[in-house]
Formats: C-alpha cells, sequence, structure tokens
C-alpha cells in the first residue's frame, strides 16, 4: 500500500506543496488598502498560520502584538517596526518573541513587500493607548479566505487545500 493511501485511511491530511508566490492574482486575499496576504498553511490544530504578506504602498500597516512566537523572512522588498531600529530587507530573518507590541512600518522607497510569516497563535490590533480594537486567528484567516475565494469566482472551497 503506498502512502498516499495509507494518509487518509488514518485520519491525515496529506502534505502541501504549492507554488509560494502565485501566479493566479486572485490567491491574494485583501486585507487591507494595498495589503494582501497569501494563505500556505492554515492549521487549526495547532491555532496558527504560515503566509506571505504583501504590501503594495508605504505607511504604517498595523500596530499589534501576539501572544505566541512568531517568525519572518522577507522575500522582497524591506520593512520595519517603529519600536525598532533594524530594518528586514530581503533575505532578512526576523523573530518576534512573544507580548511585544510592534508597528510594522513599510517606507517610502519600496514599492512592493512580500514577506513569509509563521505566525503562531493570534494577531492583537492595538490603538496607541494599547487597548485591543481587534484580532486575527486561523478561524477569522479561514472566513476571510472563503469569502474572498467565493467573491473571486474561485470557491469557498479553494482555502480548503491550506487548512490542516
Amino acid at each position: 500500500m503506498t502512502a498516499a493511501a495509507i494518509l487518509p485511511s488514518l485520519g491525515l491530511v496529506p502534505e502541501i506543496a504549492v507554488a509560494a508566490i502565485p501566479g493566479d492574482e486572485r490567491v491574494w486575499v485583501p486585507q487591507a488598502a494595498d495589503v494582501w496576504f497569501r494563505p500556505l498553511l492554515l492549521n487549526t490544530v495547532s491555532g496558527g498560520w504560515c503566509n506571505l504578506l504583501r504590501v503594495r504602498r508605504s505607511g504604517v500597516l498595523s500596530r499589534h502584538r501576539h501572544p505566541m512566537v512568531v517568525v519572518g523572512y522577507v522575500i522582497k522588498g524591506k520593512w520595519r517596526y517603529l519600536e525598532h531600529d533594524w530594518i528586514a530587507e530581503e533575505g532578512s530573518f526576523v523573530y518576534e518573541p512573544p507580548g511585544e507590541v510592534h508597528t510594522l512600518v513599510v517606507p517610502e522607497d519600496c514599492r512592493e513587500m512580500i514577506t513569509f510569516f509563521n505566525i503562531s497563535g493570534a494577531m492583537i490590533y492595538l490603538d496607541q493607548a494599547g487597548q485591543q480594537i481587534g484580532y486575527e486567528d486561523v478561524f477569522t484567516k479561514i472566513e476571510m479566505c472563503r469569502r474572498h475565494y467565493r467573491d473571486a469566482g474561485l470557491g469557498a472551497d479553494y482555502v480548503d487545500q491550506f487548512i490542516r
């Protein structure tokens, strides 16, 4: 019996192997004006997700914190956090400790930024006083994807290939 035949019989879902940067623009899910994410893994078991974040404008994106670890790898462009003096440029690895508050900024000289993020837990959006004004978790991300893929003509179930 092949591994492909054994996996479903054990209740396991197979691996995911996709082009990270899709050829079809509809795969990018809008998150805000000129900001999209491309889901790669939506892990309902651990509550985290992996995605590409794409930004095509400069400016402040969001002030937020994570209750768990986040790691990133910059594929294209650059960005920084207002709270730090470093800049994450192409090829940079970023580790974000749990609980840290930071504000993502894309500089004016960057036409497009794409970063791979592996997010454990949630994103908690904060106002300037540090009060929660919103959040995202793997389940809200799945629903964002379902709505977008339905409206974009890919079908609401298009997101299912990324859910584990």
